[in-house]
Formats: C-alpha cells, sequence, structure tokens
C-alpha cells in the first residue's frame, strides 16, 4: 500500500474504528472531534490529529466541514529509507497546529494536488513527495518543543484528577484547565517534568488501574475497559499486550505474578 492523500467531509454521525495504517487528519474548513484511545479533542482549520496504525478512534465532523487526510502504511516510501525517522511521529496520538509556513505549505499542497489530479498526473509518487515534506515539517516542529519553565506541575493533584476520570474520555485540554495553564504550555511544561506526553501518562494510570482490577475483582473484561476509559475490550487488550507482553486474560490465571511498570516509552 501506498500513501494516499484526500480532501473529504466527515460524517456528522460518531463512528470509529481502527486500522493498519497510520493518518494524519488536517482540518481544512468547519469542525471535527476526535477521540483516539482516550485521549480528545478537536481539529478545525489549520489544525489537525495524528492516528498511529492499530488506535481504535471515534470521530464525527460538525456541520459543514472539510479534512485533508493521509493514509499512511508503515512501508510507505514516505517512512521508510531516508526517511525512516519520521515513523516517529506516530508513537503516540496527538493534536497540533499548523503554524504560518506549514499553513502556506498546505495551501501549496492542495493546489499541487487539484493541478495534477485535473492534468491526469496524480500519481503515488507525487502523493509519496508531497506527503513526506509534510511530515518532515511535522517531525521538526513537533520533535523539539520549547523547555518549560515556570512552577512544576502538581502531578499528585492531577493524579487524582484522572483518576477521579478514568473512565471519560480526558482531552489534554482538560489537564491544561486543571494545571491553570494553556494546552501548549502545559503539555511541554509535561513532558519536560515526567519524560512522558499527557497522553502516554493517562495511558499509563489507564493500565495500572486495570492491572490492580484484574488482580482484586472478578470484574469482566469489557466492564474493566469501560471502567479505566479505553473505548472497548479489544482496545483495552491490544494497549494491555503492548504495555505487559501478553493479554489481560493471563492475569486472571497468574493472579500472584508482578507485572511491573507498563513498558511506555516515548
Amino acid at each position: 500500500m501506498t500513501s494516499a492523500i484526500r480532501q473529504i467531509p466527515l460524517d456528522t454521525a460518531i463512528h470509529h474504528h481502527a486500522h493498519d495504517f497510520h493518518q494524519i487528519v488536517i482540518g481544512l474548513r468547519g469542525q471535527a472531534e476526535f477521540e483516539i484511545e482516550g485521549l480528545g479533542g478537536s481539529i478545525s482549520a489549520l489544525s489537525g490529529c495524528i492516528v498511529p496504525a492499530n488506535h481504535v478512534h471515534y470521530y464525527a465532523g460538525t456541520g459543514d466541514n472539510h479534512q485533508l487526510i493521509l493514509d499512511l502504511p508503515e512501508d510507505a516510501l514516505s517512512l521508510t529509507g531516508h526517511q525512516h525517522e519520521l515513523v516517529r511521529l506516530f508513537d503516540a496520538p496527538r493534536f497540533f497546529s499548523l503554524d504560518a509556513p506549514l499553513e502556506r505549505y498546505l495551501d501549496f499542497m492542495i493546489h499541487e494536488l487539484g493541478l495534477l489530479s485535473q492534468q491526469g498526473r496524480l500519481s503515488a509518487l507525487q502523493q509519496e513527495r508531497l506527503a513526506t515534506t509534510l511530515l518532515g515539517s511535522l517531525h521538526a516542529r513537533l520533535a523539539q518543543e520549547p523547555p518549560s519553565r515556570g512552577r512544576h506541575l502538581d502531578l499528585a493533584a492531577l493524579d487524582r484528577f484522572i483518576d477521579r476520570h478514568l473512565g471519560a474520555p480526558l482531552r489534554v485540554a482538560d489537564l491544561a484547565a486543571e494545571a491553570c495553564l494553556s494546552e501548549t504550555h502545559f503539555t511541554a511544561r509535561f513532558r519536560d517534568q515526567t519524560g512522558l506526553s499527557p497522553w502516554q501518562y493517562v495511558l499509563r494510570r489507564r493500565l495500572d488501574t486495570s492491572e490492580r482490577l484484574l488482580r482484586e475483582s472478578h470484574l469482566p473484561l469489557s466492564e474493566i475497559a469501560a471502567l479505566t476509559g479505553f473505548a472497548n475490550q479489544s482496545a483495552f487488550s491490544r494497549a494491555f499486550r503492548r504495555a505487559f507482553g501478553h493479554p489481560p486474560s493471563r492475569l486472571r490465571s497468574a493472579p500472584s505474578r508482578s507485572l511491573g511498570a507498563p513498558a511506555l516509552h516515548d
């Protein structure tokens, strides 16, 4: 599978799925809501989100909306060879905004797609080239976040807030509001203080709580998934297996074993 770039509106009804390729969604008009395995947020014109492969995500458009969507298989030219480091963009879901240079490149990209399509010259290779430039520019910006300044975050208070809302869709904006910071400053300060993105930190809390519930209760896996904020049992099992190396059902047959901390990497 090669990379594919398309422009479509999103249905205003809520849908969800997972797919075996990475995806970037950038708003062109209107608004859309996304929840990617517990990380929620909205995108509007000139902002977007990153959806890693095999992550269950819920999404819905709002009113008159239009999105640019890049579908990127793991073996795409834009993510392999000399561009292999760009796959780090998909280490975790996240939301982002385009700065002025990227806004201008997006305009060029849309114009070029339209022109090549009209001329019948829109090949897979042309789409890979356009995608590579966008991915490289995003990676350069998102991989170099500004150092945090000011007071330290009260992680104990944030832990209590996360635990109270663990079964609900938690957005970075919710955590930032709890810390009385803008989303951008909160994310930079949080990563600097913990070494994790907010999404990875919340995922760790979800997995820690799910492990405890598996050991201490007889609740079915589907209920544990709901209580700890996973979209469904399948999403819970995938996240648990990625973190611990085996499915959650194994704990039920070996309750005395200690799994250790989940293996979450930035």
